[in-house]
């Protein structure tokens, strides 16, 4: 019965303003690109169902405010999440740099409880405008090979380049990841109930 149960995973998408956390999100959900930008006040979210592995996964994915004023907002929206996405613009040093402060805040917000071998994924966004480029492949390579070997896919919004591959993989690693706490304590709680069955008898 496990097999087919329909498992929930929460994602946060996080990044400093104007990255494209939300052209992100619709473009994965909606097959949608909008070229007006619209700051996120606090946070919003969509939903999409696919299959990882044969198993049946909705996705919630998080999409919250890169202005610093709405991060103390973060907390309650942190807490209960499966993964982590780290967005960043290629044609933005500041963007980039700021990738350490967002995992560290999520880490601290977010209370999980093995902070190093939870799943984050870094997205470098905007491909469509390589000639602007002024973070290299090389660079944000080196960075995730130095913060424990995170995931890196460069992506466009606009074009739909990587988009559905890096969602893809972001809900594959995180059902991995979710694994034992999923099955593990229904399987002891079943146990339980077994044991107390017999007891009352």
């Amino acid at each position: 019965m496990d097999h087919d149960r329909k498992h929930f995973i929460k994602a946060i998408i996080l990044g400093d303003s104007a990255v494209g956390k939300t052209s992100l999100m619709n473009q994965y959900v909606t097959k949608r690109f909008t070229q007006q930008y619209k700051a996120t006040i606090g946070a919003d979210f969509l939903t999409k169902d696919l299959v990882v592995d044969g198993k049946p996964i909705t996705l919630q994915i998080w999409d919250t405010a890169g202005q610093e004023r709405f991060q103390s907002l973060g907390v309650a929206f942190y807490r209960g999440a499966d993964c982590c996405i780290l967005v960043y613009d290629i044609t933005s040093t500041k963007s980039f740099e700021s990738l350490s402060s967002w995992k560290d805040e999520f880490i601290s917000q977010s209370n999980c409880r093995d902070p190093d071998n939870f799943p984050f994924v870094i997205l470098g966004n905007k491909l469509d405008k390589e000639p602007e480029r002024k973070v290299s492949n090389t660079k944000a390579s080196q960075w995730c090979l130095a913060n424990g070997n995170i995931p890196l896919y460069e992506t466009s919004a606009k074009d739909a380049i990587n988009v559905e591959e890096a969602f893809q993989f972001i809900a594959k690693k995180a059902l991995a990841n979710i694994k034992e706490d999923v099955y593990q304590p229904s399987i002891e709680v079943k146990k339980q109930q077994k044991k107390k069955k017999e007891g009352c008898c």
